[in-house]
């Protein structure tokens, strides 16, 4: 299997979570609670954690409505001790992509950090069966925001932060 991120494995390995479901719309919601809980379970900030679940909720109805006929949408979620990675595919026709040019594709470049699609093989995408098989994949990403070691917190308890001076 070939990481189709472009970012190193060495530098993302983690905990891993293969979900696979139906494209089917009453499945999908599935695998929107799925990234929040994980991003809860990371300690994102609670907008962090909706975004996610939006993001998600939008890169999987995306790719439900480019997949072949009854193939099933795959979701991995990996947890990094600095980001949620989420790749995404579905089996397509050959030479499908993923559109672009919507309003759902400006929101997941809002709603995460990174975010990649196109026309991919099942031997190049996490959790494929190594065949030539063609799919289409979305890949997000979301980093966990921490301080700065050493880095002051906004409000000190001897500071005096009252406006009236």
């Amino acid at each position: 299997m070939v990481d189709t991120t472009g970012v190193p494995a060495a530098e993302r390995r983690g905990e891993r979570l293969e979900l696979r479901v139906p494209t089917s719309p009453t499945q999908l919601p599935a695998v929107r609670a799925m990234a929040g809980d994980l991003a809860m379970r990371m300690d994102f900030d609670l907008d962090a954690v909706e975004d996610l679940r939006l993001a998600v909720d939008e890169a999987c109805a995306t790719l439900a409505a480019i997949a072949l006929g009854g193939s099933p949408l795959t979701v991995v979620f990996e947890a990094t001790r600095d980001a949620l990675w989420i790749d995404a595919w579905v089996p397509t026709a050959e030479a499908t992509d993923v559109p672009r040019d919507g309003f759902g594709w400006a929101v997941l470049h809002t709603l995460v950090d990174s975010v990649d699609a196109g026309p991919s093989s099942q031997a190049k995408v996490p959790a494929g069966n190594g065949e030539p098989t063609a799919v289409a994949t979305i890949a997000l990403a979301k980093y966990l925001r921490r301080p700065a070691p050493g880095a002051l917190p906004v409000e000190q308890p001897d500071d005096d932060v009252s406006v009236a001076q």
